[in-house]
């Protein structure tokens, strides 16, 4: 696998990645949830559906979208603050076999919209056995005069539009069996935390293996969300490594950037043994894929979420 263009899919692609965001080449299919059909997806035949990558002057891949997207309506469960910039949004799918079942590895991602707003791309942050049970849940940054923003302000039971789950996740498989790669890092920064959540929660077999560790960066503590589930992420096996850029004088622990500090304090590392899971920043990404490939990981093991 090559290195990053596209970091992550959180709140959308325009506000993670400071280039372009791949332009969906699709077309779009408003369904009407009633009658038979009531809460499924309708699906029509489209030819070339899936992803392609391009190949850029810098080694980075930018995914650009074939896959044609079906919209349906979805009720607005909870909204609220997950932390200073951050909003907490689940939507409702239980009426929605096709979108309950959709979310099947973390990293996947769905498009929603509000009427005719541009579409925003969301990380699913639940894992999914939440959608199985009716919910999806994102982590939002919400920007003003954008869709994200549009969406932190809406209240329970306001409708919006959710595509089909898309993407195919972070590819576990690659990393797989655990005893096989008993070192797995793990880097996220601001809401690209979201998919990294739904991977943690979802199971990383982190007990079969000797040490996973999560690097995650914020500004500080008041911008980083999840902290209350940190100690759960503890217990199941995963070193939680908070990163802070712009700490205040009460913070004892890791300061700067994430990459730097994964390379001040990388430890062992067997790169045969190995793999690592992105999603935040652009140049977070590309540094620590650099870090990575230079102690002998194979590119292949360094895991995106498109």
């Amino acid at each position: 696998m090559a290195t990053i263009a596209v970091s992550t899919l959180c709140p959308s692609l325009a506000a993670c990645a400071p280039h372009a965001a791949p332009a969906p080449a699709m077309l779009s299919a408003r369904v009407a949830l009633g009658g038979h059909g009531a809460g499924l997806l309708r699906r029509l035949r489209v030819p070339n559906l899936g992803a392609t990558r391009h190949q850029s002057r810098a080694g980075a891949v930018r995914a650009v979208w074939k896959q044609e997207v079906l919209w349906a309506e979805a009720p607005v469960a909870d909204v609220g603050l997950a932390c200073e910039e951050h909003y907490h949004f689940v939507l409702d799918v239980s009426g929605n076999r096709e979108l309950m079942e959709g979310h099947t590895k973390p990293g996947q991602f769905v498009q929603v919209k509000i009427g005719d707003s541009k579409p925003a791309f969301l990380a699913i942050a639940s894992p999914p056995k939440v959608a199985a049970s009716g919910s999806m849940e994102f982590l939002i940054k919400s920007i003003e005069g954008t869709t994200a923003g549009m969406l932190c302000n809406l209240g329970k039971g306001d409708k919006v539009e959710l595509s089909q789950v898309m993407g195919s996740g972070f590819r576990m498989d690659n990393v797989a069996p655990a005893e096989d790669f008993p070192t797995l890092l793990l880097f996220a920064t601001g809401s690209g935390i979201s998919p990294i959540r739904s991977l943690v929660e979802a199971g990383l077999d982190a007990h079969k293996r000797k040490d996973v560790r999560l690097y995650y960066g914020a500004r500080n503590l008041d911008r980083m969300s999840y902290q209350d589930r940190f100690k759960d992420w503890e217990a199941s096996g995963v070193q939680v490594v908070p990163v802070l850029s712009q700490p205040d004088s009460s913070w004892n622990g890791a300061q700067g950037y994430v990459q730097a500090a994964f390379a001040d304090n990388k430890g062992v590392i067997i790169g045969s043994q190995t793999g690592a899971v992105l999603c935040g920043h652009k140049q977070m990404a590309l540094d620590v894929t650099d870090l990575l490939v230079a102690a002998g990981v194979a590119k292949d093991k360094i895991l995106l979420n498109f």
